[in-house]
């Protein structure tokens, strides 16, 4: 008789689970992070000149979802140094986007501002993998009261993006509209209902069930409804949720990646700011890590593993510029839905990388994923968005609330998330302080957490 094969279980981070339950883990993964990994580069190769639909974008973004499939690999099973073996799914980083718009519009609108970019993100990895091997002293500069409250600052900056996404994505011309919300709805009531009243596969995948319900739903309304809608002055557009399978059907089979897209300029202009940018990164992924640790596994990172995903990232986003990608770092949304299903299993997650090469390779597959109604997205944002706000709590609630972190975590979040809901109070300061504080609420939260947590008396 022939061995039987001994698996394990997708809540352990080591070992194997069969393949037909690894591939769902790992596809939902892709499904969560596929719009938000891509956008960032729409965004800056467009401030940057290079035109929509060019060729020049398509392959950036090619190269963006196998470059995200590759570093993720590289975190989830490390190469020396590089990759800190937690369960981490990278991704390009959006965290860039408003330092990188500065640049491109201080440098002029052209190809070369975005050769300087990438020139910019080389270096900045290179430094930021240099402070993933200064982790261990570093460390206590980061009690779980900090990276509990950066990860609470990660969680609430999403959550309006998971609602942005529910109601149809914010620019749509039917946002918010009862077909939008309706399938945000019925998403989350599937992810909730298999989650909850289920067990198995249909438990442990129920983001990829509810995101296929929602295709499927939206399928069905293309035909059933009409498409079209027309604005207050008459123009007509093609609603939100509306499948576009014309761009599946345009997009080709293989194509082979390209080196340097661009060519790579080093200026000062897009450095210094660039490189600022990449200590806030860093701390970010520090934030994730433990937010991922605590969430999925129920423990506090280990030097080894905060110090991996660093370097991991720095590195990850040189090789990234070398392609033509923007930074990839740590991606938040995952982190989200590792710490709501509980599914930390490394294979699992590899499954995940392994589909985004292949979409970088097979752009038909990447079209296919790529389709999918914003509002299909929100309906499982909104969960996974609020699960790392929660696992923020866990990580501030590890040790007793005293004085002391209340003062902190209140600090912290209050001009944090406030700074971040109204960028307008910077307007009077320099415009490098704009771009670092006025991205998010992270920042600002990071960093207050870690002033004060240095300068309070400690307790006794």
């Amino acid at each position: 008789m022939g061995k039987k094969k001994e698996y394990s279980s997708p809540y352990e981070f080591e070992g194997r689970i069969p393949l037909k339950q690894a591939i769902p883990m790992g596809l939902q993964h892709v499904l969560a992070m596929f719009v938000g990994n891509l956008t960032p580069i729409l965004i800056i190769s467009g401030a940057c000149g290079i035109a929509a639909g060019s060729a020049l974008q398509i392959t950036l973004l090619q190269n963006a979802m196998l470059i995200a499939g590759i570093v993720t690999l590289v975190q989830l099973f490390a190469i020396g140094p590089c990759g800190g073996k937690v369960p981490i799914i990278m991704g390009t980083s959006s965290g860039f986007i408003g330092v990188c718009n500065s640049v491109a519009g201080i440098m002029g609108n052209g190809v070369v501002s975005y050769g300087a970019i990438m020139g910019a993100c080389i270096l900045g990895g290179l430094f930021e993998s240099v402070l993933g091997f200064l982790i261990k002293p570093l460390r206590k500069f980061f009690p779980p009261v900090v990276t509990g409250t950066v990860v609470l600052s990660i969680g609430l900056s999403l959550i309006s993006v998971g609602v942005g996404s529910f109601g149809g994505g914010s620019s749509a011309k039917d946002y918010g509209s009862l077909e939008n919300l309706l399938l945000g709805v019925l998403v989350l009531v599937v992810i909730l209902v298999l989650k909850h009243c289920t067990k198995g596969i249909t438990s442990t995948a129920s983001i990829l069930f509810g995101i296929i319900v929602g295709y499927i739903a939206a399928a069905i309304m293309g035909v059933a409804l009409d498409p079209v809608g027309v604005t207050a002055d008459g123009v007509e557009y093609t609603k939100a949720w509306v499948l576009n399978w014309d761009k599946v059907a345009q997009a080709s089979w293989f194509a082979v990646p390209r080196l340097m897209p661009v060519d790579i300029v080093f200026d000062v202009r897009a450095i210094l700011p660039i490189m600022i940018m990449f200590i806030v990164t860093a701390v970010e992924t520090v934030g994730d890590i433990s937010g991922v640790m605590e969430g999925g596994m129920g423990r506090e990172a280990t030097d080894k593993e905060l110090s991996g995903g660093v370097v991991c990232d720095g590195l990850g986003s040189s090789f990234a510029a070398l392609f033509g990608v923007l930074p990839n770092t740590s991606f938040s949304q995952n982190v989200g839905l590792v710490t709501m299903t509980k599914v930390v299993n490394r294979f699992a997650l590899a499954i995940g990388g392994i589909f985004l090469i292949i979409c970088g390779l097979f752009p038909k597959v990447g079209a296919l994923i790529s389709i999918m109604p914003q509002s299909v997205l929100g309906g499982a944002a909104v969960m996974m968005f609020s699960s790392i706000v929660v696992s923020g709590i866990q990580l501030i609630t590890k040790n007793p609330m005293t004085a002391r972190n209340i003062s902190i975590v209140s600090v912290a979040l209050g001009l944090g998330y406030g700074i971040g809901a109204n960028t307008a109070i910077l307007s009077g300061l320099p415009q490098t302080v704009q771009l670092i504080f006025g991205g998010s609420g992270i920042v600002p939260a990071a960093v207050v957490a870690i002033l004060l947590n240095i300068l309070l008396p400690k307790d006794k």
